[in-house]
């Protein structure tokens, strides 16, 4: 029986699933389930570019927020500042230019503050000093309004007495019984004019000239100085190449001087 149930066995396995067994014949093949060496997954780097360039973009956009934020607010808070500043100078009661200014010169003062106009006490004057403001272009106006907006920017330590500007206008920022910050050493004893210039090399227009010779005469005339020896340029107190046309061109600055003595004189006659 059991012999023939083994062959009836064998007999229904196909003969290339059995295994021959010495002495014994064959013996059904034990299979496993087929397997097929798989590939590797593909991983795409894509998603994580794009995840990435999303998170990038985001923080981006917020910096750029922030930033636009920060300006608009800090513009506003600079624009009420000099407003104040503006508004403070208005309601301060200062008139007085400080000496007998002829009718020409207007009196603009701007507001005092620790870095353009510190309010010290200018003892005595024994000089007038020459500038030029090394902006071409720029104005007499823009001149004064920057120096009356270091009170709110604090950027430097700058200003002076008189700006003559490129029409020839004159404005007074500061009295005469105060100190400009403008002649380094010499702001303790010296009157400081700023002038306006066109061009680059610092040459003043006719205008400019001829109402300059005309304030330092007065200023001469006012505080009994002499023009050959006590009309000076920033660069005869510094070094530094200011006013630059009159340092470049020496010929200028002593015809200058001349101009000056001719206008005292005249005015002393008359």
């Amino acid at each position: 029986m059991n012999n023939d149930l083994r062959t009836n066995v064998e007999e229904s396995i196909p003969e290339e699933d059995q295994i021959p067994i010495r002495g014994r014949g064959t013996t059904p093949r034990r299979t496993s389930p087929e397997r097929k060496p798989g590939k590797p997954e593909k991983t795409s780097k894509f998603p994580n570019i794009i995840k990435y360039a999303f998170f990038a973009l985001v923080i981006a956009a917020i910096c750029a927020a922030f930033f636009f934020l920060g300006f608009t607010v800090g513009k506003k808070m600079y624009q009420r500042a000099a407003s104040s500043v503006a508004s403070a100078a208005a309601e301060e009661e200062d008139t007085d230019p400080g000496w007998n200014a002829p009718d020409y010169v207007d009196y603009q003062p701007i507001v005092k503050n620790e870095y353009s106009r510190p309010d010290i006490k200018l003892e005595e004057i024994n000089a007038v000093v020459v500038h030029y403001v090394a902006d071409p272009t720029a104005t007499a106006a823009q001149t004064r309004a920057y120096f009356n907006n270091l009170a709110v920017t604090h950027y430097t330590w700058a200003s002076s007495h008189f700006v003559v500007g490129l029409e020839g206008e004159v404005l007074q920022l500061i009295p005469l019984t105060e100190w400009a910050y403008c002649s380094n050493e010499r702001n303790k004893d010296t009157v400081s004019i700023e002038c306006c210039h066109p061009e680059e090399d610092g040459k003043f227009t006719d205008e400019t000239y001829a109402s300059l010779v005309q304030l330092v005469a007065d200023l001469c005339r006012e505080y009994d100085l002499d023009p050959r020896t006590d009309v000076i340029r920033h660069y005869d107190v510094t070094g530094k190449l200011c006013p630059l046309y009159f340092v470049e061109h020496e010929d200028a600055w002593r015809e200058f001087l001349t101009d000056v003595a001719a206008k005292v004189t005249l005015s002393k006659s008359s």
